[in-house]
């Protein structure tokens, strides 16, 4: 009995290979289209066009041509079904026995520069995803291929038939509908953007494949993997292979970065800031922010958003860290730093942008728009009767750029483009404060003439109160407490200036 293949790739990286020994060895009759059926023909491996086995022309550029009976019928015909079987021969249908598909390249052509809504929507695959899944639907009796790595597996388990031909094919068929669902998940994304205005979507679709098994998550007993893209933002160069917390770590640390245009240099542990500093010089920065909290930067996560050169990466190399980050290395950096073989040394593309977050909850998810809002010094308010001298609002909004990655209750306590003291996670705001006091005063950090910084309104004067105590002489917030007026008032009586942002900056 002839054994139909129907081939019909946008990526044809190994099919060629494929094809000959499907012809020529297992005695497959091969079905396919346009390019695919033009590439094996010139390869020597004769084919049959769809249109002429179906007798239907392919038309409308294309869009139209494997949708028809004879090849639905030839993947979704049960075999073990006589009523079936006897409607297919009545009807001149051929059972297809091997399907290879892999589809346009929607993902690809919308992750390029410049692509037009009507290119992403001509990318969008109609006639493949429907073949896969009629196969799938049918792997008891068809073999569905939609990944070019499953060539040589396919094969094996042609020569081998039986049981160990099923069980491949039930593999392959759960592969399929992960690889439909992800691509109607990257249209569906991409169509909400353009239409949706960016607003959250009524759905929420993730299809990200996984790119990375993990040895482990957040602790040892608990499995975990990476999915998705990250790796188009982050490349490796050095240590060991990268954990789950690290990856966190490595995202929280990329997106407080973004926050700053001038050379910056960033310490964070736990996905908190443990030490920021803006300066002309990165070692000068590196100075300052490590001097914010030197014990804490023990296995902890080093960014920037300069090149890292060879006076850094020696300073950097006597401490013990986890991952330094950089969009650039010098070649003096790496020979320092690639002697300490476990060290990762990450380079990052990565610049902020508006994304959904999703995070799971008990039966299902919740999501929201990233923390991503512009805010402008002009819409800021001042609330105190003395205005901020031209130093504290530099403190303050250097400050709040960090406190805005801190984990809430959140506090900091900053200088000029410097952090003094972080205060981070605390179930009350008083209690962040004392240990961002606490851990300037272990550091050696004056606090007189300080700013204070708190991610949400202070809820009692108490806060302020204390900042002021401590040497700060300038707060912003968030304002919105219903004792604002007594919270002002204390600014006032310790000769504080505050500014109410209007903006809050919750972390959980």
């Amino acid at each position: 009995m002839e054994r139909l293949a129907l081939i019909s790739v946008s990526d044809k990286t190994g099919i060629v290979e494929f094809a000959k020994d499907l012809v020529f060895h297992q005695k497959y009759t091969i079905l396919s289209t346009g390019g695919t059926a033009k590439l094996l023909t010139q390869n020597g491996i004769p084919c049959t066009e769809v249109s002429q086995y179906t007798g239907f022309p392919e038309m409308m550029d294309g869009r139209v041509k494997t949708l028809h009976p004879k090849i639905h019928g030839g993947l979704l015909c049960l075999r073990s079904n006589p009523d079936h079987m006897r409607q297919a021969q009545e009807n001149g249908i051929s059972m297809i026995d091997l399907v290879v598909v892999n589809l346009y390249p929607f993902e690809a052509t919308v992750a390029k520069p410049g692509c037009t809504l009507e290119q992403a929507i001509e990318n969008i695959d109609i006639g493949g995803p429907s073949m896969l899944r009629s196969a799938a639907k049918n792997h008891k009796d068809v073999t569905v291929v939609c990944d070019a790595n499953d060539y040589p597996a396919v094969l094996e388990a042609i020569r081998l038939g039986g049981e160990k031909l099923l069980q491949l094919r039930k593999k392959l068929a759960l592969k399929v509908y992960q690889r439909t669902s992800a691509y109607d998940a990257a249209i569906a994304n991409y169509l909400n953007a353009k239409y949706n205005d960016n607003a959250l979507p009524d759905t929420i679709n993730i299809g990200l494949p996984m790119v990375q098994k993990m040895r482990y998550g957040e602790n040892p007993h608990q499995p975990a993997a990476l999915y998705g893209d990250f790796n188009k933002y982050f490349r490796q160069l050095h240590g060991k292979e990268l954990s789950y917390n690290n990856i966190v770590d490595i995202s929280a640390a990329a997106d407080l970065i973004s926050e700053f245009d001038k050379p910056t240099l960033a310490i964070l542990k736990h996905t908190n800031p443990c030490g920021v500093a803006s300066c002309d010089d990165l070692v000068e920065a590196w100075n300052q922010a490590f001097a914010t909290d030197t014990q804490a930067p023990f296995g902890g996560i080093i960014v920037m958003n300069r090149r890292l050169e060879g006076d850094l990466a020696q300073i950097i190399s006597k401490i013990f860290s986890e991952v330094i980050i950089a969009p650039d290395f010098s070649d003096e950096a790496i020979e320092i730093l690639t002697k300490k073989k476990n060290l990762r040394l990450m380079l990052s593309t990565y610049k902020a942008k508006p994304t959904v977050q999703v995070k799971s909850v008990v039966g299902g998810v919740v999501a929201q728009l990233s923390d991503s809002i512009e805010e402008l010094k002009s819409n800021m308010k001042v609330v105190t009767k003395r205005q901020p001298t031209e130093q504290e609002w530099q403190a303050m909004l250097f400050g709040w750029k960090v406190v805005k990655h801190v984990k809430s209750n959140a506090i900091v306590y900053a200088g000029c483009e410097r952090t003094l003291g972080v205060g981070a996670g605390q179930m009350s705001r008083v209690d962040s404060s004392q240990i961002a006091v606490w851990k300037a005063q272990q550091a050696n950090l004056s606090l007189k003439g300080s700013v204070i910084a708190s991610d949400a309104f202070f809820p009692f004067a108490d806060g302020l109160i204390a900042a002021a105590k401590a040497g700060a002489t300038a707060a912003i917030e968030p304002g919105g407490s219903i004792r604002d007026e007594e919270v002002i008032k204390a600014a006032d009586e310790n000769n504080m200036a505050m500014v109410f942002t209007s903006v809050r900056h919750f972390r959980h």
